[in-house]
């Protein structure tokens, strides 16, 4: 894998040196891994970059605050040229290994930069380029400062589905997600969802995505993203590594994973369902025996792929939070299909499941739950991606939480059914 270690990348000036990540570049036998018979699994999501900018400032943000500042040479705005070959990638892939359902996730910077008028575009490019069988499932993922009734009645014409960052009540999320003046972004968000929590455009609203932050007060928090009512939520935790960890790891009394058990049990110990929560929902599966549906948590193989403003075919985008290029692939649907980035040994590493966690997270007996935790916060300057989680603690504290509490509930039903 020597000749890899090197990429030429559509929007980097030079090649893309991984040699600070050895594993997989230089460590992974792809070769020896298809002599065993071992076969990649099929795309079935698309992250389309369609604006390269954002009207927000976040302090968190990967794209603009962290070590990949390759957003600065590429295109502002997604050219009808590129969506119409990512498209056209998209359907070829779809077709070739007979998918039936594929999501397209209209992604930024912040999409809504781009203007309704090109979106509406790019969805009908999507939907007009993939064979009869194959159904397009459309979402966004917005800061929401954008969405307005006019907005959001396009949406809709379009079928695209919304999901809105919000980090809790005004003073926690304006903490971290203003303009670049300094002006928070609450009051705007805040009209935002009230419109997509109301009934002209619920069937739109898929759900909010929130970032941890240790600071605030969890239940609060949840409180104040359970009022507009949303059908799902995602927690995030914060991207870092263990060459740039958090400045709030290894903080007793600011734990992570103390956080995340606090809203699980105000959730779990709700007399009814009040929403979903994907990241609570996976854990439970997978302790129950089942298979996780998301790369975030147990061992099933990411089936992502990114395609930027310039066409660049790129893996997981929050791996920009360790280091220059981390994402590249050196491919471009203006020039490849996206089979070829099955090929690619980062890609391959986020297919393998126990085959690429370190002999660490294998001795763990949590190793098939947490699935070693988010790949970008696995990555050490000089090793690589064969790591623990930075935020090993945390998932083990929550997920043996999540445990006792689900196995107990169990115990306590089989009791009463006897």
């Amino acid at each position: 894998m020597e000749q890899l270690s090197a990429l030429s990348v559509p929007g980097q000036e030079r090649p893309v040196d991984h040699a600070c990540a050895p594993w997989p570049y230089r460590l992974l036998a792809v070769d020896a891994l298809h002599r065993r018979g071992w076969r990649p699994s099929a795309l079935r999501e698309f992250v389309l970059k369609i604006h390269q900018r954002c009207n927000l400032a976040c302090d968190y943000c990967y794209v603009y605050t962290m070590a990949d500042q390759s957003w600065r040479a590429r295109p502002a705005v997604m050219s009808e040229r590129v969506w119409t070959a990512a498209a056209n990638r998209i359907a070829e892939h779809a077709e070739r290994h007979a998918l039936d359902e594929v999501r397209v996730v209209l992604h930024g910077g912040e999409p809504l930069l781009a203007g309704i008028d090109r979106i509406a575009a790019i969805a009908e490019a999507v939907r007009t380029a993939l064979p009869a069988p194959v159904t397009a499932r459309l979402a966004m993922q917005t800061n929401g400062v954008l969405l307005d009734e006019a907005t959001l009645r396009a949406l809709l014409r379009c079928d695209i589905r919304i999901g809105v960052s919000l980090d809790g009540n005004q003073s926690d999320h304006d903490r971290h997600r203003s303009d670049a003046a300094g002006r928070g972004s609450f009051a705007e968000v805040d009209r935002a969802l009230r419109l997509l929590s109301g009934p002209e455009y619920r069937s739109l609203f898929s759900g909010i995505l929130t970032t941890v932050d240790p600071h605030t007060d969890p239940v609060a928090c949840y409180h104040t993203l359970l009022a507009y009512r949303p059908k799902a939520l995602d927690f995030l935790l914060p991207h870092a590594n263990w060459s740039a960890p958090h400045p709030d790891s290894g903080q007793a009394d600011r734990s992570f994973g103390s956080w995340l058990i606090r809203v699980f049990d105000r959730w779990y110990d709700a007399p009814r369902q009040e929403t979903r929560i994907r990241f609570f929902e996976e854990i439970i599966h997978v302790v129950l025996g089942g298979a996780s549906h998301s790369e975030n948590i147990g061992l099933s193989p990411a089936a992502v792929a990114v395609v930027e403003t310039d066409g660049a075919i790129e893996q997981v985008d929050a791996l920009k939070s360790a280091y220059q290029g981390a994402a590249a692939t050196g491919l471009s649907v203006l020039t490849d299909p996206l089979d070829r980035a099955l090929s690619h040994p980062g890609i391959i590493a986020r297919q393998l499941g126990v085959d690429a966690l370190s002999e660490q997270c294998r001795r763990c007996p949590l190793h098939r739950i947490c699935g070693g935790g988010e790949y970008p916060h696995r990555y050490r300057a000089g090793a690589g991606f064969r790591n623990p989680s930075v935020y090993c603690a945390d998932l083990a504290s929550l997920i043996n939480h999540v445990w006792h509490r689900v196995h107990a509930d169990l115990r306590a039903r089989l009791r009463a059914a006897r």
